[in-house]
């Protein structure tokens, strides 16, 4: 992929696609309810990126590891209004509903989540910052960085019929739920395929 600009071309072909492409949810069956932010931002040289946060790890639930901002959806809440909540508290980045460009599909985590991603376009001056209690750092993934050559990468393992997603990134391998919903994004969102990703795999280790 050729460098992508972070421009109103860029938002629009964003909107038209996910508005072309229709979203799956599914049903929770039992699964907690949650949400995250796929936040589409300036990287800081003009070029377009994907917000990622590497998680405090003094936190009981996945410490260290590299997620897109997001959490539990509240009683009473809204997906969309989770998302844009948890982006607030995780990186003090508030961002108005108008700021939504659609949403992805509905993925079911191992440990018993369904995650619904939102979409989100955050203005190029619009100011980020770790919350020391859910967050340690702040990372803006460009897009090219997601469809290089061999990446994502699709791995069997013994113990399921369907293959592990994952994502070489920032030094280490980012697996799902972030790597099926940054594939879905890059597919659907930035490209314009449709291509689902529910049934794409965890790692063991994450199925707990």
């Amino acid at each position: 992929m050729k460098f992508v600009r972070f421009d109103d071309a860029l938002r629009q072909s964003v909107t038209r696609n996910l508005a072309r492409a229709v979203a799956a949810p599914l049903p929770a069956r039992g699964l907690k309810r949650a949400a995250v932010c796929v936040i589409l931002a300036d990287d800081g040289a003009g070029g377009a990126s994907v917000v990622l946060t590497l998680r405090a790890k003094h936190l009981n639930t996945h410490s260290g590891q590299f997620a897109l901002p997001g959490g539990r959806v509240d009683p009473g809440e809204s997906a969309a209004e989770a998302a844009l909540r948890e982006a607030r508290e995780e990186i003090n980045l508030d961002l108005a509903q108008e700021t939504i460009l659609g949403r992805l599909d509905d993925y079911p985590t191992r440990s018993g989540y369904l995650i619904t991603p939102i979409v989100v376009w955050a203005p190029g001056d619009a100011p980020m910052r770790a919350n020391p209690a859910e967050v340690e750092a702040i990372y803006r993934v460009q897009l090219t960085d997601l469809d290089r050559p061999g990446s994502p990468q699709f791995v069997a393992i013994p113990e399921s019929d369907q293959p592990v997603i994952r994502y070489p990134l920032l030094g280490t391998l980012i697996h799902a739920p972030t790597a099926a919903v940054l594939y879905q994004f890059m597919e659907v969102a930035v490209s314009g395929r449709a291509t689902r990703v529910a049934h794409l795999e965890q790692p063991v280790w994450a199925w707990r």
